[in-house]
């Protein structure tokens, strides 16, 4: 299993495919993060936007290997597992790249409430952003693997179906990234920094059945 791990990451970043989906971001970033806005607030804007490129990044790594690679890949170990590697290939690059986007966002936001007049520390407050980035990541990951083959083919479906996904789990209520979001928000205006680990639990709790779902079909479609 690591050895896919490693194979699928490494297909990954040799394709460079991934250099849109990571673009995008950090122009979204640019556009919507300035130096000098309070932390939590801008935390809470660069999970948001994470959420829709893990799922891009999942599309991008479940495509990678021709037909042939892939049968060659799920007669050594078989589909499921396969398919698991990319998946975890996709979700592991996201998180990096949250990881990423906290400590840009941590060295340049003011460490303040949403008024200033209430001081927020920035590890703390860095440490609830990476939680909300890891929610983003899982729950992109999921939605991911549930708009992409083995369960949609057609690009035509399944990139509505991500979009409108995403965004259903943004504004939803009871959705753990919606709830993470809040929390940021909240805080920032409190001057409280919050600890989301219920959300954290829930998305992947989430994440974990969506990709043995995934999987298990893959299995019996490979």
């Amino acid at each position: 299993m690591r050895a896919a791990l490693r194979y699928q990451t490494a297909l990954l970043v040799r394709s460079q495919r991934w250099l849109p989906p990571v673009i995008l971001y950090a122009v979204f970033l640019g556009v919507g993060v300035q130096g000098g806005q309070p932390i939590l607030d801008s935390l809470a804007y660069a999970a948001g936007g994470l959420l829709p490129v893990a799922g891009w990044l999942v599309r991008i790594c479940v495509s990678n290997e021709p037909p042939t690679a892939r049968s060659c890949s799920a007669a050594a170990i078989g589909a499921g597992r396969a398919h698991l590697a990319s998946l975890l290939a996709a979700l592991l690059t996201a998180a990096a790249l949250g990881a990423a986007a906290v400590c840009v966002v941590t060295a340049i936001s003011d460490a303040t409430s949403t008024n200033a007049r209430v001081p927020v520390e920035r590890l703390p407050a860095g440490a609830a952003g990476f939680l909300a980035m890891l929610v983003s990541a899982s729950l992109g990951t999921a939605l991911g693997a549930l708009a992409s083959w083995p369960l949609l083919r057609s690009a035509g479906r399944a990139v509505p179906a991500l979009l409108l996904g995403a965004l259903f789990l943004l504004v939803t209520t009871g959705s753990p990234a919606k709830s993470v979001l809040t929390d940021l928000t909240t805080g920032s205006r409190e001057g409280a920094v919050p600890a989301p680990l219920g959300a954290l639990v829930a998305a992947l709790a989430l994440t974990a059945a969506a990709l043995w779902g995934a999987c298990a079909l893959s299995s019996r479609r490979g």
